[in-house]
């Protein structure tokens, strides 16, 4: 039977991810350039403007005066590039011809202007973008509602989320979770927001405000992780659909305890897959094909049409296998199931097209 208990060890693991990661929520970031590429630009940038200031110095060395020996020569003209450039002006070296005050005041003071900039350049910007990411980060909180977080990025989380993406759900509109940062830099990238740390602790799903999301999709690796993170995730959020992933079928009930308003049993789910295409290699095919969403034939959920009230199950224009009548979910054959009424939600089997509304898909999260 199954026991809830978290290895010592991985508890450890996953604190110590968190600690390095800053427990903080990452959020997808614009393509930039690398750190390395971006310094050494500007540092050929500040030694561009530098040469420049220099020639203009020595293309007029004449007009200026040096309190040492009187006469300006190539390293003066460096020295004296170098020390206005950086506001310093010692004052040994000035320039006493109207030509050579003249390009200070309209070509080099400029330049110094923009080298100053070159080189806090860096600084600005680093405080610029925390600014931008900390607005960033406070919009996103504060119009976040009627959300999808995903516990597990691994692949049951993928395929669930992909085929949610399939039927409308915008990627602004899903927060992933998962204690590997690495996991999380590629939920990023793939332009999802992200949450690094444990779910099982409600400071973390907090991050994710699960508190106002509209349903929730555990598929963590381990099932005493999700029967924890279910425990944790219908505490802060009491109306949201939960919906989780376990390895062993025992572990369901367990997990419908917890709160769970359905569970997927991977490994027998992928049992029986096995077996009927032992038995039936088409069959196999068919069920396979119903669970990817967006090719062949797809499992939906949709709202009985005003033209099908009244009707039998075995009169619509789609392929009706179950009727969602209030709480109670029944079969094609059940006599209960027809007439058709206008509350009725039908799960039918459709030909996959670009959906022109938003239905539930049934497929499998595996």
């Amino acid at each position: 039977m199954f026991h809830v208990k978290l290895e010592g060890s991985d508890a450890m693991a996953r604190d110590a991810d968190e600690k390095l990661a800053a427990r903080r929520v990452k959020m997808p970031k614009r393509v930039v350039e690398k750190p390395l590429r971006q310094v050494t630009k500007r540092l050929l940038m500040a030694l561009f403007v530098m040469f420049l200031t220099v020639m203009l110095v020595w293309v007029d060395r004449s007009g200026y005066h040096d309190n040492a020996n009187g006469s300006v020569d190539f390293l003066d003209c460096v020295y004296y590039a170098t020390v206005t450039l950086s506001t310093t002006g010692y004052g040994d070296i000035v320039p006493y011809s109207d030509s050579a005050r003249l390009i200070n005041i309209l070509l080099i003071t400029p330049l110094r202007v923009l080298f100053l900039i070159i080189l806090v350049g860096t600084t600005l910007e680093v405080l610029t973008e925390r600014t931008r990411e900390e607005w960033r980060l406070n919009r996103w909180r504060k119009n976040l509602r009627d959300h999808t977080v995903v516990v597990g990025f691994g692949t049951k989380g993928r395929s669930a989320l992909h085929t949610l993406l399939a039927t409308g759900l915008r990627k602004e509109q899903v927060v992933i979770v998962d204690p590997s940062a690495k996991v999380i830099d590629i939920a990023n990238a793939e332009g999802f927001t992200g949450v690094v740390g444990d779910a099982t602790r409600s400071d973390v799903l907090l991050r994710a405000e699960l508190q106002k999301a509209r349903q929730i999709v555990i598929a963590t690796q381990r099932d005493d992780t999700a029967v924890l993170v279910t425990l944790t995730a219908r505490q802060l959020n009491r109306g949201a659909k939960i919906v989780a992933a376990v390895r062993e079928e025992e572990n369901a009930p367990l997990l419908k305890q917890s709160g769970a308003d359905a569970v997927i049993t991977s490994a027998s789910a992928a049992g029986r897959l096995l077996g009927l295409s032992v038995l039936s290699p088409s069959a196999g095919t068919v069920m396979e094909d119903l669970i990817h969403q967006g090719s062949g034939l797809d499992l939906v959920e949709r709202p009985a049409k005003k033209a099908e009230v009244g009707k039998s199950v075995r009169e619509t224009s789609d392929l009706v296998v179950s009727v969602l009548r209030g709480h109670r979910l029944l079969a094609y054959d059940d006599p209960h199931a027809s007439p058709i009424q206008a509350t009725d939600r039908l799960i039918t089997i459709v030909r996959a097209a670009p959906p022109t509304s938003s239905p539930v898909t049934l497929g499998s999260a595996e």
